[in-house]
């Protein structure tokens, strides 16, 4: 399916997840108490959605704002994975980073993979310019891209999920992005990569591990995406998939966010369809 047509089918999971808030009192919540620290988070089953707190509550969302990110790289790549130089912006990314040299060549698609696996910022910003020219163009399409998808709560001021005063999202959101990036099989491929090596056109490796610590732990777990920033806190968004159903997790602002998801996970199984 093309990256577009990905996108669109996740909008019939964005009514759905939008009104989260009501739909979740539907179940009693089993976490509503002591279960989890999380400022907020969703479950959301086979497209249902389970249970929330505070789903619709704009949060910080760290390197979830990576998911809009691939998104547009992933349409971009439709086009031809081009040679990327690496700018010096890149270069000097602060946080996560694969090390990227200012002036090396790597292929647009390797950049992706260690954006979406390692959740490498100077990779983020590279692709960032790739695509636009430079970040503040691209955030531009960004913001223009959430209010496509009627993403109410969601507003970007970088790429790559920095903390700033308009970067914020909400659970309902980053579920929908969650799924509009399972909907992209190159980026479905990427986000259930466990390790990878990442070669430059110079032939420089990198190896690299995932930030989800739930991939190849977890039966059934085949991405997304991970976060953490000092304002977000630790951030997740998971997808595992069993028997012929799909169970979407969210987690925001959480200081157990690994036991949290396996426990929303479980349960969601646990639970008959809707």
């Amino acid at each position: 399916m093309p990256a577009g047509g990905g996108v669109r089918a996740c909008v019939a999971v964005l009514a759905l997840s939008c009104a989260a808030a009501a739909a979740a009192a539907a179940l009693p919540d089993p976490f509503a108490a002591s279960a989890t620290s999380a400022r907020a988070y969703l479950v959301v089953a086979d497209g249902q959605p389970l249970w929330g707190r505070g789903p619709d509550t704009p949060q910080r969302p760290a390197s979830l704002t990576k998911l809009m990110t691939a998104l547009l790289v992933d349409e971009r790549l439709a086009r031809g994975d081009d040679d990327v130089t690496i700018p010096r912006v890149a270069a000097a990314a602060d946080g996560t980073r694969l090390g990227l040299r200012a002036g090396e060549h790597w292929r647009a698609s390797t950049l992706l993979t260690g954006m979406l696996v390692r959740s490498a910022n100077d990779a983020c910003l590279a692709l960032a310019a790739w695509v636009a020219g430079d970040e503040a163009t691209f955030v531009a399409r960004m913001n223009a891209r959430a209010e496509a998808l009627g993403l109410a709560a969601t507003h970007f001021d970088n790429a790559c999920g920095f903390d700033a005063p308009g970067q914020r999202s909400s659970a309902a959101d980053l579920a929908v992005l969650g799924t509009a990036v399972m909907a992209s099989p190159r980026l479905a491929a990427i986000v259930r990569l466990e390790r990878a090596t990442l070669v430059s056109a110079g032939g420089r490796r990198v190896a690299i591990t995932t930030t989800n610590a739930l991939l190849g732990r977890v039966p059934g777990v085949v991405g997304v995406k991970t976060g953490y920033t000092h304002g977000a806190g630790s951030c997740l968004v998971a997808v595992a998939e069993r028997d012929g159903r799909r169970v979407t997790v969210v987690v925001l602002g959480g200081s157990d966010r690994w036991w949290d998801a396996v426990a929303m996970i479980e349960q969601a199984f646990a639970t008959p369809r809707r």
